[in-house]
């Protein structure tokens, strides 16, 4: 694989940021759209791309230093793309930054214009823990037509249900300041029952029995099947940890619909 950290000015957010990149050695052409073996072409040609999210309390670099994720990357032949979020929880915050914009719209983007990945549906998916396993099926949720599958790792799919003001350094305040999540893009429970199933891409839930999100994840499966939604799910012994992480990713690659 190779492997790029990269920096950059995202116009989202209003200033610099970063993401890892891990692209299969075979895929020529980065940074060489339009050059022979470069770019990526209208009907999708370039290898399928994983978007790959970080929790809460991590970075960019979180997945690659408690994973193995190159090595079982490079296994399946799929780029990932690592993006920085801070504690934004996937929002374009009340007092901050845009982070919801960034990632769902001008990420894509970037990623499309400097590397030689698909821009098809078919082999476009995200995947994230805890607070990235939210904005996974958010962006799932919220654009469907963009994915082929998704996939929550002990996510935080219930935000305001979490003791954000009290554990968090007020942190609901700064991301929503009072607005009610109920009926917006970041009500994952609400919003799974208003898509239709048969334009959502494919879900997975892993969760472990002993985590603290385990109620949530609970919730989430029943609204999901209250909603005709399928949602291949695994409710397994396991707790919020890096262990259950690593595992667990392994299992999503496995899962992943990737073509040929």
């Amino acid at each position: 694989m190779i492997r790029l950290r990269t920096d950059f000015f995202a116009e989202s957010l209003g200033m610099g940021t970063s993401m890892v990149v891990l692209m299969p050695q075979a895929a020529s052409g980065i940074g060489m759209e339009g050059a022979d073996g470069g770019g990526t072409g209208a009907d999708g040609s370039g290898v399928p791309v994983l978007y790959l999210l970080h929790g809460l309390s991590d970075d960019c670099t979180i997945w690659e230093r408690r994973t193995s994720i190159e090595r079982y990357a490079t296994e399946k032949g799929i780029a990932v793309v690592m993006p920085e979020v801070r504690r934004s929880f996937y929002t374009d915050e009340a007092v901050g930054e845009a982070y919801w914009t960034f990632v769902a719209e001008e990420l894509p983007q970037i990623v499309a214009r400097t590397f030689r990945v698909s821009t098809a549906r078919e082999d476009t998916f995200v995947a994230g823990l805890s607070m990235g396993g939210f904005g996974a099926f958010k962006l799932a949720l919220n654009h469907p037509e963009r994915f082929a599958a998704a996939a929550s790792l002990s996510g935080a799919l219930d935000p305001a249900s979490l003791p954000l003001e009290l554990n968090a350094g007020h942190l609901a305040e700064r991301v929503w300041g009072g607005r009610e999540i109920a009926g917006t893009a970041d009500d994952l429970l609400g919003l799974v029952g208003r898509r239709d199933p048969a334009e959502l891409p494919a879900l997975f839930l892993d969760c472990g029995t002993e985590d603290q999100l385990i109620d949530q994840n609970r919730r989430f499966l029943a609204a999901a099947e209250d909603a005709g939604v399928e949602v291949a799910s695994r409710l397994r012994p396991g707790a919020h940890t890096w262990e259950f992480w690593d595992e667990g990713i392994q299992d999503v690659l496995d899962w992943l619909p990737l073509r040929g």
